[in-house]
Formats: structure tokens, C-alpha cells, sequence
């Protein structure tokens, strides 16, 4: 009998631009001097696609629900996803392409990038300017970091990435995608890419919020704990300590205790 062959079915045409410039609108004449600038750096309706979702009139879409959208549907190589509120009026796409160049060749495991983010606590890299014009750049890029900033993020497509279905809100969700990143094996970077943010953004009562919802949801999946499997069994933890817990010895006594628990219900 003749085995039937399967080949993997792969949408090549789904990537059909170079870049997809994702946003989220909450004041389009904001959003339309984005695009003028964007278009003026080389980022053309022939090589780009841009998507928005328009929270113009009301919140229809948080960050999370948003960008999960803009990363399912983009058709680009590469997605940016930015705010409304940034210009390209400094760097443009030629220095772009060269910056994810340098970048593959350092780390062809990247998967995100940006502008600014973090290496780790009081640790903060950034390369970006803002409306007095003066360059803000701190770090040797490209640097590998833990945390973006929301104003310019850029996703390699190919990764499949996706963010948190279990938070909301418009705060913390480039750093829930470089976790999310980091679980999948890919790396997260800082590069450099000059723009204007005009804003250096605010700490309003959300955002402590979205900051508390995020630390619960990921010290729960952090958390030490036995994993079964049909044929093995092992323990799970990121602390020294904890992981001695998993012992052979401490395992026989788990089992002890489980199976009392068993025979008493």
C-alpha cells in the first residue's frame, strides 16, 4: 500500500510588502501628519501597507486586543507598530534596512526591536529624539534587552508572535511581547533609529494598574510547579532553592502524600 505524502502548506503570499505600519487612532489630523511623514522617508504605498484601527469616537480597541489584530493581519515582512504621535523626519527606510541588517547579523534569533527600552533594572537604552530636536542616545547598539517602549515597535514577522489574551489596557503591551518573544526563543533589541516622539508619555493611575495584572499573571506562570507527563515526571523553577524541591526524595514524598489524599476521597 502506497503511503500518502503530506507536504507543509506554507502561505508565501501572505507577505506581499516590505513593511506593515500598524496604529492605533484616537486623533486622525495626528495620524495623517504621521503618514505624510513616513511616506516622505521612503515608506510608499508600494512597499508598505497601513493599517489603523480607529478608536477616534470611542476605545473600541485596548493595546492588546489592537496589536493582536495588527500581527494576525499584517501582510509585511516586517510590522511597525508605532503611535500616532511619532515623525519620521529623521532617519528614514534606507537607514532602516541597513539597522535591520546589522541586526540579523548579530542575532538572526531577533524577533522584536525598537527604539528604546530596557536591559534590566536602572538600565535604560534609547536612541530617539524628541520635539526640542535633540537626539536622546544612551547604549551600544544593537542591544539585547528585556522591555520595549510602545512609541516604535518592529516585529519580524516570521516569528508568529502574539500577545497576552488574559490582559488590557494600553500600557506594558511591547513588554508582554518581548516576554511572550523570550518564551519563544527569540531576542528582543534597541537599535539605531532616530524619529521624533512628541510625547515622553505619562504614568496614569492604568497604567499601575495594567503593571499589577501583568506581574500576577507572570508570576503565576512562573511559578515552581510538577509537570506530569504520560511517561515522565519533572519539576519546573527559575530559583536555585526551589529546584532542589524537585529531588528524587522530595518526589517520593509527593507521591505519598497524593495517593493518601486519593485513597481519603
Amino acid at each position: 500500500m502506497e503511503i500518502p505524502q503530506y507536504a507543509l502548506s506554507i502561505d508565501h503570499e501572505k507577505q506581499i510588502f516590505e513593511f506593515s505600519i500598524c496604529t492605533l487612532v484616537t486623533r486622525k489630523e495626528e495620524y495623517t501628519e504621521m503618514l505624510a511623514s513616513f511616506n516622505k522617508a521612503g515608506f510608499t504605498p508600494e512597499i508598505c501597507e497601513f493599517l489603523y484601527l480607529d478608536n477616534s469616537i470611542e476605545n473600541k480597541f485596548d493595546g492588546f486586543k489592537g496589536l493582536n489584530l495588527f500581527l494576525k493581519q499584517a501582510r509585511g515582512k516586517y510590522i511597525i507598530i508605532c503611535h500616532q504621535d511619532i515623525l519620521m523626519d529623521k532617519d528614514n527606510i534606507d537607514d532602516l534596512r541597513k539597522q535591520l541588517i546589522t541586526l540579523e547579523k548579530t542575532d538572526s534569533n531577533w524577533a522584536i526591536c525598537g527604539n528604546a527600552g530596557a536591559m534590566g533594572p536602572n538600565h535604560i537604552v534609547y536612541h530617539i529624539s524628541y520635539p526640542t530636536g535633540e537626539l536622546m542616545s544612551k547604549g551600544k547598539f544593537p542591544v539585547k534587552v528585556s522591555s520595549l517602549d510602545e512609541n516604535f515597535i518592529l516585529v519580524k514577522n516570521s516569528a508568529s508572535l502574539s500577545l497576552a489574551k488574559n490582559l488590557t489596557g494600553f500600557h506594558l503591551y511591547a513588554t508582554d511581547l518581548c516576554l511572550n518573544a523570550e518564551l519563544n526563543g527569540f531576542n528582543s533589541y534597541v537599535i539605531r533609529f532616530n524619529l521624533t516622539h512628541k510625547s515622553r508619555g505619562n504614568l496614569s493611575p492604568d497604567f499601575f494598574e495594567i503593571r499589577k495584572e501583568l506581574i500576577k499573571k507572570y508570576n503565576h506562570f512562573f511559578r515552581g510547579r510538577w509537570i506530569q507527563t504520560t511517561f515522565t515526571v519533572f519539576y519546573l523553577s527559575g530559583s536555585i532553592f526551589s529546584r532542589f524541591y524537585g529531588n528524587p526524595i522530595t518526589l517520593f514524598f509527593v507521591r505519598i502524600k497524593n495517593s493518601i489524599y486519593k485513597k481519603l476521597g
